[in-house]
């Protein structure tokens, strides 16, 4: 296969996955760098085409929501190591910008929780009588 028809391959797959929500979660995003590999680009420069086609087309990429909150979590966590409430809802609402409309509160807060908890970020500032962090966790299911 030429370059063209890999590209044009590439931009399919991606498109055929995004179409309905214009969302490539971490599933879309490994089937669709799986096909790069089949198709002989390397991880890199499948994952940069990938990131190019992605904004150009407005699709939204979970795993760079992700990478965002880690930051985010890391940031607000500062050098005390806890995250309070406010800095809980700074991330959500700039999460919330980021995702453009495409997931819900929701599914938002289980993404912030979840990164927390994989990052090793959950220590949070609780109040005299209630634990917020744990309420939504019970809230959310988690």
């Amino acid at each position: 296969m030429s370059e063209d028809e890999i590209k044009k391959r590439f931009v399919s797959e991606i498109e055929v996955r995004g179409y309905d929500d214009k969302y490539i979660d971490r599933n879309e995003e490994r089937e669709i760098l799986q096909i790069a590999i089949q198709l002989g680009v390397s991880i890199d420069n499948a994952r940069l085409a990938l990131a190019q086609v992605c904004e150009e087309k407005g699709y939204i990429i979970e795993s760079t929501i992700a990478r965002q909150i880690k930051r985010e979590v890391e940031t607000a966590s500062g050098s005390r190591g806890t995250v309070d409430r406010r800095g809980f809802h700074a991330i959500l609402e700039s999460t919330r910008r980021a995702v453009q409309g495409k997931k819900n509160d929701r599914e938002i807060k289980k993404m912030i929780v979840t990164v927390m908890e994989d990052t090793g970020n959950n220590r949070v500032k609780t109040g005299w009588f209630s634990n917020w962090y744990a309420g939504l966790k019970r809230d959310l299911g988690l």
